[in-house]
């Protein structure tokens, strides 16, 4: 990963957090913890490419990087994921493993943090 240590070290937080939480079978907490360190990555991005983070939450940032031209496809889809609404029971689709989307997203983050600029 090309991100600082302490960007790299709340992401790995909240995975772990998120990774606990699945095991205690609270998958709502893993989703949002999830959101989060993808929230973190994303805002170590935009910050590496000048962009301003007037509000630096998780929500915010995946939307923002949702719309953004720049974005490749699976990554939109991937933010999308992250932001979807639990079901009335508190569910998600059984094939949406976000934690495993969130790391994706943060691995494409990390790659792209120095030298690309986005739109």
């Amino acid at each position: 990963m090309i991100f600082d240590p302490a960007t790299q070290k709340a992401i790995d937080l909240e995975l772990d957090h998120a990774e606990t939480a699945r095991r205690n079978a609270n998958e709502g907490m893993a989703r949002v913890c999830a959101r989060r360190a993808a929230g973190i990555a994303i805002r170590a991005l935009l910050t590496a490419a000048g962009e301003a983070i007037p509000d630096p939450s998780a929500y915010v940032l995946l939307t923002r990087l949702q719309a953004m031209e720049s974005t490749p496809a699976e990554i939109k889809t991937i933010a999308g994921n992250l932001l979807t609404r639990v079901n009335p029971d508190y569910t998600l689709p059984p094939q949406t493993d976000l934690i495993a989307q969130a790391r994706m997203l943060i691995d494409w983050a990390a790659k792209h943090t120095k030298g690309e600029h986005f739109d």
